[in-house]
């Protein structure tokens, strides 16, 4: 159930979170007080922006009948912000960038939205935008790591219960390749659905790993985390079970391939299945073709996922507008319904997990949340990876990893881990 209805409590928050760390800008208000004025809203949703989003904002004027909101949808939503934010001109409320601001810079860009420890009442994922114990920005959703595929595809493949390791993984890829399907589908051209294969840190060695990682010089070594990640990346391309030519993917057609049955399934967050079930519909066919399985991983022989926040919605610090901002980011929070539209995990605590999950909860998946980065570390990992250049929660690397694979760049496996061994440690040592 959407939330369009905002209770008095709701409207005191409101109030409470307009008013926190609140550092000057030409706020504006109406003659009761309430924020008023315009404001810009980035978003990244170009799909969405002149329907679903549009329909927010009428739910959102019938609180705050004064506030104007105007839509900047980017297509290429990094690359765009990443240029803009040189200047102080990046709208009043923003999706952070996740490949270029490392958490020590959110005080440089972001307004403060609250205490960490007294909104981690309220919100999940709140340590995801902190730094030195402030919010800097509340996710919009979370996901839980898996892979959406073609049921139907699967099944004509015999496949009917999720490989529980890699090599049955593997294995069960090549049946569907026997069948005439692309068993897997890398978005290498799109490049940032690569980086959704970062969200699997934790699900092999539990929830310490991605904070384990500032200290381990060489974490492309079997058995960790990031080794099993790429290295099932590499050996599935070796092998010749994703796309022929990746130079050529492309993520809305990617949608459709899937639906059809021309692709078997896709490496992403649970925030993709409902786009993925709309895709099937529009296809005419029924809504569960699509299902979402956990990465081949067990723990005490159980399944896991990692669940964590999508992106960030933030505050601009040079908003001119900062209590309507403010506002409509509270609004959006808790009344929109969004997450839910989405089929996403809520970032909201109270709320249930969503149907898009229904796969995990019959197989019994065990969730992982990461541990919070320690206090004043915040960004110690992406400080890591910028020195050693290598972009970890990005696609760039992993698009070379690919080239390797399918030989258009010289090298292999062993030769690939080994440079990123060499830089990481280097990186590490240069930080202790």
């Amino acid at each position: 159930m959407k939330r369009h209805v905002i209770t008095v409590a709701g409207l005191a928050t409101v109030a409470a979170l307009a008013l926190s760390g609140c550092s000057g800008g030409g706020g504006s208000a109406s003659s009761d007080g309430d924020p008023s004025g315009e404001i810009t809203v980035l978003t990244n949703r170009t799909d969405i922006v002149d329907t679903v989003l549009k329909d927010y904002v009428t739910e959102f004027q019938k609180t705050y009948p004064d506030v104007q909101v105007k839509f900047e949808a980017l297509t290429d939503y990094e690359g765009d912000v990443r240029i803009r934010l040189n200047s102080r001109d990046y709208g009043d409320v923003l999706l952070i960038p996740t490949s270029n601001v490392t958490r020590d810079q959110y005080p440089q860009f972001f307004e403060p939205l609250g205490d960490e420890q007294e909104l981690s009442q309220t919100y999940r994922f709140t340590n995801d935008g902190a730094y030195d114990g402030t919010v800097y920005g509340l996710s919009t959703f979370g996901s839980a790591m898996g892979y959406v595929f073609n049921r139907d595809v699967w099944t004509a493949a015999g496949i009917t219960t999720p490989p529980a390791t890699e090599e049955e993984y593997l294995a069960d890829l090549q049946k569907i390749k026997d069948t005439g399907v692309t068993p897997y589908y890398t978005n290498y051209k799109d490049g940032w659905p690569l980086s959704s294969l970062a969200g699997n840190i934790g699900g092999v060695t539990g929830a310490s790993a991605l904070n384990d990682m500032t200290t381990d010089g060489a974490p492309w070594t079997s058995g960790t985390d990031i080794a099993e990640i790429d290295g099932l990346l590499y050996d599935t391309v070796a092998a010749g079970l994703s796309e022929a030519d990746p130079t050529t993917t492309n993520w809305e057609e990617s949608k459709t391939l899937l639906a059809n049955g021309q692709i078997g399934s896709m490496v992403l967050g649970s925030w993709a299945v409902s786009q993925m079930q709309d895709a099937a519909e529009a296809a005419g066919k029924p809504r569960d073709t699509i299902g979402f399985w956990p990465m081949p991983w067990q723990t005490d022989g159980q399944f896991t996922s990692v669940t964590a926040t999508d992106k960030l919605l933030a505050v601009s610090k040079f908003s001119e507008n900062k209590p309507a901002a403010k506002a409509w980011v509270d609004w959006f929070e808790k009344e929109s319904g969004f997450a839910e539209s989405q089929g996403a995990i809520s970032p909201l605590k109270a709320d249930d997990a969503p149907a898009t999950l229904s796969d995990f909860t019959e197989l019994g998946v065990q969730y992982i949340e990461l541990d919070p980065r320690p206090q004043g570390q915040e960004s110690l990992i992406t400080d890591i990876a910028n020195a050693a250049e290598i972009t970890l929660f990005g696609e760039k690397y992993r698009q070379e990893l690919i080239d390797t694979a399918r030989g258009a760049r010289d090298g292999d496996k062993q030769s690939f881990f080994a440079d990123l061994n060499s830089r990481w440690g280097q990186a590490v040592a240069d930080t202790q």
